[in-house]
């Protein structure tokens, strides 16, 4: 049974699609990490088919065209190789866009912060330039809900596009932590009398130091907490928080995970940008190939980090990681498929780890 064959049977357990879509499917995979580029005229070269090269790229072309995708059964897919049913967890909301000549792609996404990187479940393209609103972004968190509850929440985590009075309520409502970055400028009310303004409450930070203020205050209606933080540069953060804010600032910066996920997609990883594709139902199919493939590259750079440890680069003020655990996946993966020289056993190693479901039990904080 040769690598192709492997991943379909592996990965058809787990997706209810016809042989012919798993098929493109795995073989699309498989030529990502080649190419490392989600352009389907290179896709389409590493495109493993006697067929010609013009008729691998109409194939390409007729997936992301016709086939539907149940994106709840994607998620819970994804989620299972990482997470166990029990498991807490923080969820990280953000966008990330650009442009394809005139057209704007902008991916509202919806991940689970996991050992440096979000783990991506749910994301929708926004017909739009420009912000998320609160309906879109009740939207996306609810698909999420549906699909696996509240109850492993232990706090969403976003910046401050998300810090408003419509979603901190609706969160409230639904009984979901949240720690949320706000504006300088917003304006609370403390013990329902006296207004100020955040950025005024923790003008005394010093650089490099964080507060948590000592009583809830309304903010936009709300009743929250607050904690500052000024960094070594002088630029104020301040989170807001319907649960005791005393690792306020320690549980938001995880926020940055989401972040890494994007840099996965796109430069560093599977250059999401070079996409020619502009229709939003096709660029979300793509997404799904993305998430798969970059879920698979952690989860092999872990495998490998236990077998061999990343090498630190040494500075005099941090010491850091050569590679993250996505890139030395990437990398390792990429190996095999482009000198598979009997490396064929390793390859089925690769399988496996990908499908150990459930292997990081625990809490993820």
């Amino acid at each position: 049974m040769n690598k192709i064959s492997e991943l379909k049977s592996i990965l058809g357990e787990n997706l209810p699609w016809n042989k012919a879509r798993l098929d493109c499917f795995v073989k699309m995979l498989l030529a990502l990490f080649v190419v490392r580029t989600v352009n389907l005229s290179e896709i389409a070269v590493a495109f493993s088919s006697k067929a010609e090269l013009s008729s691998r790229y109409k194939r390409l072309q007729r997936f992301f065209a016709q086939f539907k995708i149940d994106y709840t059964i994607f998620a819970r897919l994804i989620f299972k190789l990482f997470f166990s049913n029990t498991q807490k967890i923080y969820l990280t909301i953000d966008r990330t866009n650009w442009y394809w000549g005139k057209q704007k792609i902008n991916i509202f996404m919806l991940g689970v912060a996991y050992e440096g990187i979000s783990i991506p479940l749910f994301w929708s393209c926004l017909p739009k330039a420009g912000s998320s609103n609160i309906k879109e972004q009740k939207a996306l968190i609810n698909r999420f809900l549906k699909c696996f509850g509240s109850s492993q929440i232990i706090g969403l985590l976003g910046d401050r596009e998300y810090g408003s009075g419509g979603l901190f309520n609706w969160l409230n409502k639904n009984n979901i932590p949240f720690y949320i970055r706000i504006k300088e400028g917003s304006m609370v009310h403390i013990k329902k009398k006296k207004l100020f303004t955040v950025k005024k409450i923790f003008r005394e930070l010093n650089p490099k130091e964080h507060r948590v203020f000592d009583m809830a205050v309304e903010l936009f209606g709300q009743r929250v907490f607050i904690a500052g933080s000024r960094s070594e540069k002088g630029e104020l953060m301040i989170v807001a928080t319907n649960r005791l804010p005393k690792n306020a600032i320690s549980i938001y910066l995880r926020r940055w995970e989401i972040e890494c996920l994007f840099h996965a997609l796109k430069g560093r990883g599977f250059r999401f940008e070079e996409t020619h594709m502009t229709t939003l139902e096709r660029v979300e199919k793509l997404m799904a190939l993305l998430a798969l493939g970059m879920c698979w590259a952690h989860k092999i750079g872990e495998w490998k980090a236990r077998k061999k440890s990343i090498k630190i680069n040494r500075h005099r003020e941090s010491n850091r990681p050569q590679n993250s655990f996505f890139r030395y996946g990437l990398d390792f993966i990429r190996d095999l498929l482009i000198n598979p020289c009997n490396k064929i056993s390793q390859f089925r190693v690769c399988i496996s780890e990908l499908f150990s479901f459930n292997a990081q039990q625990g809490p993820v904080s």
